[in-house]
């Protein structure tokens, strides 16, 4: 019985999860008013409304226009239902299976707005983020707390020096705009004192040129063409200066993932700028917060997704030709593979390396 209403509890989530991935975009309330024929405008019935059903017995029409439904509704509730399906058969019934459902709602919705916008919300990316740490922090699930702050901060940095050296080689090492009061400049700054100086004290640095920026309006921030190119020298020169490598790394991280996701939840909560000033850059790091979500309930292994992403994004950009991809449904895959297969892997693996000493 449970794998049944967890695949019924599933399908309904799916039917709602379209109106978020319709409406949230633009700004719609999901509550209200209640769903209607995108094309015609008329209100849809009960009837009009169980999913996937639905749209079969309709043939994929609308009742009242009988224009064309797209095939999009019962795929989204489709999948949702057969991930909650999935879940059930790892997770028995209680706290922890609602928190993995709540988990996986989060991913379709962000997914296919990811596909129809190129954007992810701040409202999911930090709804799934502080779920995360607040799961972990009062149930220990799905990691103890230390470790779910760990992997969403180290995630988020580490995606964000991605996202800092693919736009400092694109733009051949000119010099982009900081933006003011926070950007990437402060985000590149936290890594390097971070790698330095411990992640406590980069990140309070990189506070400090956020708050100066604040108080001046003007940038207070070292350029990347200056700040990228010494990270990897600090990384090299740690054990040199009495520090351990790895903790480096890890402090660098940590500092920029701090500075990433406190920076992009000032722009989501900015107000609009009034009418004849310039509209800031904001940090557009969506999938740098969807990455250091995902750290919150994978922790470190949120890496994983990160590898499955770019590796799938770029074969999928070759052979299709695009310049441009929706990157998130690559990060949620990711994620989804550990979730339901990462201990079989690190098992099969650690099995692997275990067997091939034997014949050394």
């Amino acid at each position: 019985m449970w794998p049944l209403f967890a695949l019924l509890l599933g399908l309904a989530v799916g039917s709602f999860l379209n109106v978020v991935v319709h409406r949230l975009p633009r700004g719609e309330s999901v509550a209200y008013p209640p769903s209607r024929c995108p094309q015609c405008g008329h209100r849809l019935g009960p009837w009009d409304l169980v999913p996937v059903l639905s749209y079969l017995a309709l043939k994929g029409r609308c009742r009242y226009c009988a224009r064309p439904i797209s095939p999009r509704y019962p795929l989204v509730e489709a999948l949702t239902g057969g991930l909650f399906l999935l879940a059930s058969l790892f997770y028995p019934p209680g706290v922890e299976a609602l928190l993995v459902f709540l988990f996986l709602a989060f991913l379709v919705a962000l997914a296919f707005i990811d596909v129809d916008t190129f954007e992810l919300p701040d409202p999911l990316t930090y709804g799934l983020l502080f779920l995360g740490l607040l799961a972990s922090w009062a149930l220990a699930f799905p990691l103890p707390f230390r470790e779910s702050l760990d992997g969403s901060l180290m995630a988020a940095g580490g995606l964000a020096l991605v996202a800092g050296y693919g736009n400092l080689f694109l733009r051949r090492f000119r010099e982009a705009r900081a933006e003011v009061p926070v950007g990437p400049h402060q985000v590149h700054m936290a890594a390097l004192f971070g790698a330095l100086l411990g992640p406590g004290v980069g990140m309070a640095l990189a506070f400090l040129a956020w708050a100066l920026s604040a108080r001046t309006g003007r940038a207070v921030a070292l350029p990347d063409r200056l700040t990228l190119p010494l990270l990897p020298l600090a990384f090299l020169l740690a054990p040199a200066l009495g520090l351990d490598f790895l903790e480096s790394l890890k402090g660098s991280l940590l500092a920029a993932g701090g500075l990433a996701l406190a920076g992009g939840l000032y722009w989501a909560f900015r107000p609009l700028p009034e009418e004849g000033e310039e509209e800031p850059v904001a940090m557009g790091y969506g999938d740098v917060k969807l990455l250091g979500a995902l750290g919150a309930w994978l922790g470190p292994y949120a890496f994983l997704a990160l590898f499955l992403g770019v590796f799938a994004g770029a074969l999928l950009g070759l052979l299709l030709r695009q310049r441009k991809l929706p990157f998130g449904p690559y990060l949620a895959t990711g994620a989804l593979l550990w979730l339901f297969c990462g201990p079989q892997f690190v098992d099969w693996y650690l099995s692997t390396l275990a067997w091939r000493s034997t014949q050394t």
